[in-house]
């Protein structure tokens, strides 16, 4: 009997330990890497973790605290050691990558139907290759959206957009000049019309390009080069004459992140935050002065309302032995009543349906009704699966984009610099024959 124990114990998969109290086997936590950030998502996870585990004393889920910045060293690590977590949290422009190297179980046979019909075709578009498979669930819908300070628009007489009325970049160009002002007529302007967090700018122009007909990334059939066109120079240009022709954006944006700009928010030095993450409005809602009234306004349009979507996920390594049970902790964590308390601590849209006819998000207090109606104007990318993606926004679009920004280039060097660097990087992805 004891050597049974022992091969159980140590044979299968070492995923069985030995209970103190009985010495009996009993199997190991499955492991879950969460990279929720904010406090109170950190305790929606842990607390639904909690809730599994008093659940499921069979099968306990041992709860890991990641951070993003340093996520993709470990999981890469950890795909090529086999030293894997069960469950990991990321996004879907990366995970992508990992299912073209091989890294990620194909979820499409564990997924119950009624998940399934009840997340968004856009989201599951986020995740799902060509042939069907599925690198990860779903479950947060990243969008951006411009934040408005409400004093600012009245003392001006600006009356703000609405889901009926949406403004076109040229109206908010023209807002923002208006809004632009030397309060003390000493020569230097104190108060901006509008402010942009530029510090690392791929995903904003990458996402906000697709509303202006662009997308920078052509799919050639058997692969993918970048091309910057008239619609993705006309967004370029539109951000660099804020800054410097109109000079109606403030210049601290060059070189801050959107959170970074919030306080410029707060104070009156800008009254239009563009192209922040919906989650920004967090920061509002629970750090903004007493007397700060804000809004959120609804997609901008250039040729369309449409953007660039992408996803937060929950995702099983191919190297974890149990991706069935890792599947049935998945179902739970993101069913529909949990997915909208994980949605509504990280202030992002969730991906179910179901959460989205909630009262919670129907709500015009913290703008959850502007919010929540862009998925009917987010759409997917065309750089979905082009190999190399991930790297090239760290080496190629955000250097770029940031001297561009900074006044060391023009937009037609910017783009021709961006589609020489592109395609070399993008070139050696070829060699290496990954397919999405």
């Amino acid at each position: 009997m004891t050597i049974v124990i022992l091969c159980a114990a140590f044979g299968i998969g070492g995923y069985w330990w030995m209970q103190r109290d009985t010495g009996l086997p009993v199997k190991q936590p499955l492991r879950f890497v969460s990279l929720a950030w904010q406090e109170r998502s950190i305790a929606a996870n842990k607390e639904i973790v909690a809730e599994w585990n008093a659940a499921h004393p069979e099968m306990q889920v041992e709860y890991i605290q990641g951070t993003w910045n340093s996520a993709h060293d470990y999981l890469v690590t950890a795909f090529e050691t086999g030293d894997v977590p069960d469950i990991f949290h990321y996004e879907s422009s990366i995970i992508v990558d990992y299912a073209m190297r091989g890294y990620l179980t194909d979820l499409s046979p564990y997924i119950s139907p009624s998940m399934k019909a009840d997340i968004l075709d856009v989201a599951w578009a986020t995740v799902t290759r060509p042939n069907g498979e599925i690198g990860g669930v779903p479950f947060l819908i990243e969008s951006l959206v411009v934040l408005y300070n409400a004093s600012l628009f009245e003392q001006e007489g600006i009356v703000p957009p609405t889901l009926e009325h949406p403004w076109s970049w040229d109206d908010l160009r023209a807002a923002a000049r208006r809004l632009t002002k030397d309060l003390n007529n000493d020569g230097v302007t104190d108060q901006y019309g509008a402010a942009f967090g530029l510090r690392s700018s791929a995903n904003i122009v990458m996402n906000t390009s697709i509303s202006f007909g662009g997308s920078f990334f052509v799919n050639k059939g058997d692969h993918f080069a970048v091309e910057v066109h008239d619609e993705e120079k006309q967004l370029l240009q539109t951000i660099v004459d804020m800054l410097y022709t109109e000079k109606s954006a403030a210049p601290a944006s060059i070189g801050e992140s959107g959170a970074g700009m919030i306080p410029a928010l707060f104070s009156g030095r800008c009254a239009m935050l563009i192209g922040i993450g919906a989650w920004g409005r967090q920061q509002l809602m629970e750090n903004a002065p007493k007397d700060f009234r804000w809004g959120v306004m609804p997609a901008l349009k250039a040729k369309t309302q449409m953007y660039g979507a992408s996803t937060q996920t929950l995702s099983v390594p191919k190297r974890s032995p149990r991706p069935k049970e890792a599947m049935q902790f998945i179902e739970f964590m993101l069913n529909t009543q949990n997915m909208a308390r994980l949605a509504l601590n990280d202030w992002m849209i969730p991906a179910r349906r179901s959460c989205l006819t909630m009262p919670e998000f129907r709500d015009s207090i913290g703008g959850w009704d502007i919010t929540t109606a862009a998925v009917a104007t987010l759409g997917v990318g065309s750089w979905l699966g082009a190999p190399g993606y991930v790297e090239w926004k760290s080496r190629v679009a955000n250097p770029v984009l940031q001297e561009l920004f900074a006044g060391r280039m023009n937009v037609e060097a910017a783009a021709q610099r961006i589609e020489r660097e592109s395609n070399i990087v993008l070139s050696r992805y070829r060699k290496r024959g990954d397919v999405w």
